[in-house]
C-alpha cells in the first residue's frame, strides 16, 4: 500500500502578471474563503517522486509527469492526501499505461476534460478517494458569475481610484489658475485661458465620475469650453468703457 497524494496549484501561465494576482486573489476567496472552488491545476504523485497530469499537445498522449510540486507552468499551492492504493508499483504503471492511450492530448478542453477530470478518473481506478467538487466548480456558470462580481467590484475600485487622481489634478490647476489671474490685460491671458480650460476639463470630469472614453469625446469637451470661454471674454469686453482716441 501507498499513499495517494493530490497537489494543487494557481493556473498562473497567463502571461500577465495582473492576471496571475488576480487569480490568486480569486482562488484565495472562493477557496479558502468562501469553500467554493477555484481555478487550480491539479496532479497526482503516487510511488516515487514524479506526479502525473493531464495537458493539451498537437499529438500523442496529454498525460505527462514531472518531479512532484515543482510544474514550472503554475504556482505551487498544496497538496492533500486521498488515501492509500492497494495497487502495486506495476499495476499502477499499467493503469497510467490505459489512461495515456485513453486521453490524447488533442482531445482536452479547459471546461468538460481537463486535469482536473484526469486526477479524478486516475484516483478512482486507484481506488482512493476521488476530487473534490470544488476542483470541478469552474465548470459551473454560478462559478463564472461570482467571477465576473469580483471582477466588478475591481473596476469599480479602478473607477475611485482615477476620479480621485483626477480631483488632485483638479486643485493643482485651479492653484496655477489662481496665481497666474493679474489683471485683465496681462499679456499672458493665452496661458491663463488654457489653465481654465484644463481645469474645466477636469471639473467636467469629476462631475461625471469617469474619464471621456475617446479622444473624440475630449475634443468635443474642449471645445465647448472654449466656446462658453470666448463668449464670456465678448461679454466682459462689451462691458468695458470705451477709451477716448
Amino acid at each position: 500500500m501507498t499513499e495517494v497524494i493530490l497537489h494543487i496549484y494557481d493556473v498562473t501561465n497567463s502571461g500577465s502578471d495582473k492576471t496571475n494576482s488576480t487569480i490568486v486573489q480569486i482562488n484565495k476567496i472562493f477557496k479558502d474563503g468562501i469553500g467554493l472552488g477555484g481555478i487550480f491545476h491539479s496532479a497526482v504523485q503516487v510511488y516515487g517522486n514524479d506526479e502525473s497530469s493531464f495537458g493539451f499537445c498537437d499529438q500523442g498522449s496529454g498525460v505527462f509527469s514531472c518531479p512532484s510540486g515543482k510544474n514550472p507552468m503554475y504556482a505551487y499551492r498544496e497538496s492533500m492526501i486521498l488515501g492509500r492504493t492497494n495497487f502495486s508499483i506495476f499495476k499502477v504503471n499499467q493503469i497510467l499505461r490505459e489512461l495515456s492511450r485513453e486521453w490524447p492530448g488533442s482531445s482536452y478542453d479547459v471546461l468538460s476534460k481537463n486535469c482536473n477530470h484526469f486526477c479524478d478518473e486516475f484516483c478512482e481506478r486507484l481506488g482512493v478517494q476521488r476530487l473534490p467538487v470544488m476542483f470541478f466548480s469552474t465548470s459551473s456558470p454560478s462559478f463564472y458569475s461570482l467571477v465576473f462580481y469580483a471582477c466588478c467590484v475591481e473596476l469599480r475600485q479602478a473607477k475611485t481610484e482615477i476620479v480621485s487622481a483626477s480631483k488632485v489634478a483638479y486643485r493643482f490647476l485651479v492653484g496655477v489658475t489662481s496665481r497666474s489671474s493679474g489683471g485683465n490685460d496681462s499679456p499672458d491671458n493665452s496661458n491663463r485661458g488654457s489653465s481654465r480650460l484644463q481645469v474645466a476639463w477636469f471639473k467636467n470630469l469629476i462631475s461625471s465620475g469617469a474619464k471621456p472614453s475617446s479622444s473624440s469625446e475630449i475634443e468635443t469637451q474642449g471645445d465647448n469650453v472654449l466656446q462658453q470661454q470666448r463668449q464670456r471674454q465678448n461679454f466682459q469686453d462689451s462691458e468695458r468703457p470705451q477709451r477716448l482716441s
